[in-house]
């Protein structure tokens, strides 16, 4: 018996230094990241919304399955990296989702990185005290 395969859409999200590879299946809802349920990888509960953010406002948060693996940078980070994720996803699995996706910031990259520190001063821009003597 050959079983019926369900048509994968895929999206790599990005954010500082934490990347995400996200798949989303036609399913019933469920996210599922690094192998934990989105209740257990995510403490905070504003995290889980920001994850979830495409999927609401597209209206198919329990039209869709989603399966990401996600590594480096902290939990915000990852959290961003996921929305970028699902958003890029969508927007392969639907094209009419563009504009709604585009116009909420969520297909654009978010730029901002850490910036690297400079010798002579102690982090990026903070200089030692100065002293006049």
């Amino acid at each position: 018996m050959a079983k019926s395969e369900n048509i994968v859409y895929c999206g790599t999200g990005r954010r500082k230094s934490s990347i995400a590879r996200v798949r989303i299946v036609e399913g019933n809802g469920k996210i599922t990241i690094n192998g934990k349920d989105i209740d257990e990888f995510f403490g905070l509960e504003t995290l889980k919304v920001i994850a979830r953010q495409p999927l609401a406002v597209t209206n198919t948060s329990d039209k869709y399955d989603v399966i990401c693996s996600v590594k480096g940078g902290g939990f915000t980070g990852q959290a961003g990296a996921i929305r970028h994720g699902i958003a890029r996803a969508l927007n392969e699995a639907n094209s009419e989702f563009r504009p709604v996706l585009k116009s909420n910031g969520f297909l654009t990259r978010d730029s901002r990185m850490k910036e690297r520190k400079k010798y002579g001063l102690k982090k990026a821009r903070k200089a030692p005290q100065f002293s006049k003597r």
